[in-house]
């Protein structure tokens, strides 16, 4: 998604996720909404013969979710040096704050004054008055080989919600915490191995607009020294329902020269490497420029995928105004399954 919310200072580099960016108009884009899905596999999925991993949360068993798929987060970047993870955000993410129940992943996201001892924000906030979810898969996908990865989730659309479900290279950081420097040494630095934000609910410019939810393919451009900078292209879609209390599929399909992007089983956008371009993007969406590069694949096979719910922020926070986030903030973020896909 467009959030930084993976950052962490290795030496004299940042290692970020989720670039906080300007917003162009909206393109506007239909879809159909599944609601809960009752068949196995969804229609796009059906393309692919091969289940190399998932997790049924609708079958799994109450409690924490499961360590063999997930490593839950702790903190809101301060332990990676980037408090607010780059983004001003206003919540402390918690494991607890990820459980299994009722036959979904929760994320929860709450007023929580039991974390308002930490350090939140760069500028509005200085301590957490939020604690919220975000986990990590220890599984990973290849984006070197065809592939097709699913989630079907409910978003929350509450003022100050800024819910993500994304992709970044390397391997999950957040299974032993705090990372260790070898650990957060070994990731690629943002944004050397791009970023893939399959679907994410801006507060910030989105307020209310329940049915709209935007995609965004990053790719690094520049020069490594003193650091690459982020290059995104991205489309908004509007839903037939809303995002917040029905369940909808966001998915993602990918060979070694392209990715596509479909919700619903309709898509979205399309970013092929022999062209650096991806279509349709919104209106007024800057295209690649000439010294970006595509890493998916190629530079990088192994991503992980991120599923969280930030509160307020740069692209949560009304007019990125953390003081205008509801002091009794109450929202869930749900996820039915993920499941990866080869043919």
């Amino acid at each position: 998604m467009l959030k930084i919310i993976l950052a962490a200072l290795i030496g004299a580099g940042l290692l970020a996720g989720c670039g906080s960016r300007s917003i162009a108009t909206q393109g506007a884009l239909s879809g159909t909404s599944t609601g809960t899905t009752t068949s196995s596999v969804s229609s796009l999925a059906s393309n692919y013969s091969t289940v190399v991993w998932e997790d049924d949360f609708r079958t799994d068993p109450a409690g924490a979710p499961s360590s063999t798929y997930w490593a839950a987060e702790t903190g809101n970047g301060v332990e990676y040096g980037n408090a607010g993870w780059g983004n001003n955000e206003a919540e402390y993410y918690l494991p607890g704050n990820a459980t299994v129940a009722s036959g979904a992943l929760l994320l929860h996201g709450h007023a929580d004054a039991s974390v308002m001892n930490h350090s939140c924000g760069t500028t509005t906030i200085n301590n957490c008055l939020y604690s919220s979810a975000k986990i990590t898969s220890v599984k990973t996908v290849d984006l070197s080989k065809p592939g097709f990865l699913e989630v079907e989730a409910d978003l929350p659309t509450g003022v100050g919600s800024w819910p993500a479900i994304w992709l970044l290279p390397g391997t999950s950081p957040g299974a032993a915490f705090p990372p260790s420097q070898s650990v957060l040494s070994a990731q690629p630095l943002w944004p050397i191995g791009g970023e893939i934000d399959m679907a994410e609910w801006l507060g910030t410019y989105f307020a209310g607009q329940d049915s709209l939810v935007q995609s965004t393919l990053h790719l690094p451009s520049g020069t490594p020294s003193p650091a690459y900078t982020d290059s995104y292209q991205y489309q908004k879609a509007t839903l037939a329902s809303p995002l917040s209390g029905n369940y909808h599929l966001y998915q993602l399909a990918w060979t070694s020269g392209s990715i596509e992007f479909a919700i619903d089983n309709q898509p979205v956008m399309t970013c092929t490497r022999s062209s650096m371009s991806c279509t349709p993007v919104a209106a007024g969406v800057a295209p690649y420029p000439a010294s970006a590069i595509w890493p998916y694949g190629n530079t990088y096979s192994s991503y992980y995928l991120i599923m969280n719910l930030a509160i307020g922020g740069n692209l949560g926070a009304p007019h990125q105004d953390n003081t205008q986030v509801p002091a009794n903030y109450d929202q869930t973020m749900r996820v039915a399954y993920v499941r990866y896909m080869t043919p």
